[in-house]
């Protein structure tokens, strides 16, 4: 496939959805470009030392920062570098908004599942995993709607849910092209 300017399309979910296997996968398949909203997240809060919780409750706090990460987002979504896929829990709200032409994708999975994926991704009990994902979650969400008035689950800016609670990676991959070849 060949180079377009402008984003193909958008990749959201809640941590542990699978949007980070996903994209890889999809950049792998098609020699694909990304541009990931959380790991712009995750460098911003490292390189102040602190923890993503820690860091989310900043940017609560500091509204400035998130708005800068977000503007970051939908100029790189919109340039001649546009990356082909964007990937962050508001890329599908921003493309919505910016009325951009292109598949805008939510993967929905239990928080069970999410749990079940972050626990074993980052050594930690199922128990502490659905902690830690539902702290983020609270937090976020309440930093989003604080901040643009939005939910990034509200289905309403996308094209496509998936519900990718029992699939595994290669069969959310195999969906989404899917997907993609009949938004061609």
């Amino acid at each position: 496939m060949g180079r377009v300017d402008m984003v193909r399309l958008t990749v959201s979910g809640h941590p542990g959805s699978g949007t980070s296997t996903l994209v890889r996968g999809l950049m792998d398949r098609f020699g694909w470009t990304c541009l990931n909203g959380g790991d712009v997240f995750r460098e911003e809060a490292k390189r102040r030392g602190m923890s993503l919780g820690d860091f989310g409750e900043l940017c609560k706090n500091e509204l400035d920062v998130d708005r800068s990460l977000d503007e970051l987002l939908r100029q790189r979504m919109q340039g001649d570098d546009s990356a082909d896929i964007v990937e962050s829990r508001l890329a599908g709200w921003w493309a919505y908004k910016l009325e951009l032409p292109i598949v805008r994708l939510w993967l929905d999975v239990s928080d069970e599942e999410r749990a079940r994926r972050v626990a074993e991704r980052e050594g930690l009990t199922l128990e502490e995993a659905l902690h830690a994902n539902h702290q983020r979650s609270a937090i976020d969400g309440e930093r989003f709607k604080l901040l643009y008035d939005l939910l990034p689950e509200d289905p309403e800016p996308y094209t496509h849910v998936l519900d990718a609670t029992v699939l595994n990676a290669s069969q959310i991959l195999d969906a989404v092209v899917a997907i993609l070849e009949e938004a061609q």
